[in-house]
């Protein structure tokens, strides 16, 4: 199975700890953190501590605080008052060599492997192996690459480049680089957004077995079922403040969202309304190709439904989602629109047409982050706010620009934000809102919720409905089979890049859906 995440075990009550409770084996402690940044306080007067040997998680919405602690641990940022006590002694973590000197390793949730170097230099980035002449040694390079991702379970050759691995075998790379160091103190933030289920396995295998060696974590998820299956303690954070620590075996995962949103989340998919409206095939893909990675998909999606796509990592989804966009060429095989066949020679022309798509990877072809929120939020809509002389309309960009942030609720001190400086969460709903202002017809959504917290899946689950209610088609991609089995009218399952089932909400489950997605088919042409 590959990135599926489902329902976590309930447990029973909860007990409250504060960092007075010091444990005698504690390795960290964190007293009275806080940190600002311009319009935004951070943190405010954070205090807990982490055991030897202990998987603490850290949990909360989008805007927590959870990144910021992890920068600060990091020695990327310096606190504006508080304390770190590492070992029983003051400490200030100058930089993030410092931090790794003094064993705390960071595996951040945006990607630092650099694509033009091969897999063992990025593994050993700044401590490779030299000969007697000062030059890198290639040979004991590579071998102790391939030691390291043979005992992590993994099959990647050594000397190929990054570049050319797939974005789950990248954060496998992230993580073999925290190990490198022998860490006493490891801080994993959303570890397992782009692995497979086998590849979280072998995570936890690993996390289990450095923790018998004495070893330490922090734990960033957003997935509770993780936190219940790998932690001994949690802490929770809600807008940059410590909400307590509690044993994980002693609360469970109603009262932590309550203590994270602050409120009871009810059904966080919401109830269908349906599609009031003329019934009508919205698109009709038949037959559609491409070499390696997907052949002979047939599917259609009326207005108003929200046709959900399952299957493992590889199986094809992505692949085809980018070539409904444009993106990529089908070499054969027919799309059809009401009223008309397409074929798209660009995402422009996909645009034009009505259809919209959440790419999987906000960062990389989603948003532009170096630009402001207002200037994404536009991108894509730039006609609509060009005057009779083709100049745009700034009052109208910004008045659009400022209606978006308050109905998708985006947390930012202004439009003018950049988007890099945004929580996940935040950066994901600008680049919903961003495409719902195209007020598309067709709604691509590849893993919409991808690395953010509970508060912010219910808002994007809202807004998704709410868009096909008013009759739109939506595309879902999602490897979360809770949020496919929540959100969809019908599912295709995909296989080696073909559909391998169709199925209407009420005959779908986890088991019939796994069952379609493993069994076995012919390889793509």
């Amino acid at each position: 199975m590959s990135g599926w995440h489902s329902g976590g075990t309930p447990f029973q009550l909860h007990r409250h700890s504060t960092v007075t409770d010091i444990h005698d084996d504690s390795i960290l402690r964190l007293e009275g953190i806080s940190r600002s940044f311009p319009g935004v306080r951070a943190l405010d007067d954070v205090s807990f501590e982490i055991c030897r040997g202990e998987v603490h998680a850290l949990v909360g919405e989008n805007g927590a605080g959870k990144s910021t602690l992890m920068h600060i641990l990091g020695g990327v940022l310096q606190p504006d008052r508080g304390r770190i006590i590492l070992d029983g002694r003051d400490c200030v973590f100058h930089s993030a060599h410092d931090a790794q000197l003094k064993g705390v390793r960071v595996v951040y949730q945006e990607l630092s492997i650099v694509s033009t170097l091969s897999v063992a230099e990025n593994i050993f980035a700044n401590c490779q192996p030299v000969n007697s002449f000062g030059l890198i040694d290639r040979r004991e390079l590579n071998r102790r690459a391939k030691e390291l991702i043979t005992a992590f379970g993994e099959d990647i050759e050594p000397d190929i480049l990054a570049g050319e691995l797939p974005i789950g075998k990248c954060q496998v790379l992230e993580i073999l680089k925290a190990l490198t160091f022998s860490p006493s103190i490891v801080l994993l933030d959303e570890p397992t957004s782009s692995l497979s289920a086998s590849e979280t396995a072998m995570l936890f295998n690993k996390i289990r077995s450095m923790k018998n060696e004495g070893v330490s974590f922090i734990f960033i998820s957003h997935h509770m079922p993780e936190i219940f299956e790998i932690a001994d303690r949690v802490t929770v954070l809600r807008d940059g403040a410590c909400q307590g620590t509690f044993e994980v075996s002693e609360t469970d995962e109603d009262a932590l969202i309550a203590k994270m949103v602050g409120r009871k989340i009810g059904d966080m998919y919401g109830t269908p309304i349906p599609y009031s409206g003329k019934q009508e095939t919205v698109i009709a893909v038949e037959n559609l190709s491409r070499k390696s990675e997907f052949h002979d998909v047939t599917f259609s999606i009326e207005r108003g439904e929200i046709l959900g796509f399952a299957g493992l990592v590889g199986a094809g989804r992505t692949e085809l989602a980018q070539s409904l966009f444009g993106l990529n060429k089908p070499d054969q095989g027919i799309v059809r629109l009401p009223g008309e066949t397409v074929r798209f020679r660009s995402v422009k022309d996909a645009v034009k047409h009505g259809v919209a798509y959440l790419s999987e990877d906000r960062k990389v072809r989603g948003l532009c982050l170096s630009l402001s929120v207002r200037e994404n939020l536009a991108a894509p809509s730039l006609d609509r706010f060009a005057g009779a002389a083709g100049f745009i309309n700034d009052r109208k960009l910004a008045d659009f620009a400022d209606e978006t942030i308050v109905a998708y609720n985006i947390t930012t001190p202004s439009a003018r934000q950049t988007v890099f400086n945004l929580s996940g969460g935040n950066q994901q709903k600008v680049l919903l809102g961003m495409w719902m202002g195209t007020s598309p017809q067709i709604l691509i959504a590849d893993e919409p919720t991808r690395g953010v917290d509970v508060g912010a899946k219910e808002e994007i689950y809202r807004h998704i409905r709410s868009l096909a209610t008013k009759g739109a088609a939506v595309m879902l991609i999602s490897s979360d089979l809770n949020e496919i089995l929540g959100m969809s009218d019908r599912i295709c399952v995909m296989r080696n890049g073909r559909i391998a089932a169709t199925l209407n909400r009420d005959e779908a489950s986890e088991e019939t859906i796994i069952s379609h997605a493993l069994a076995r088919g012919e390889a793509v042409s």
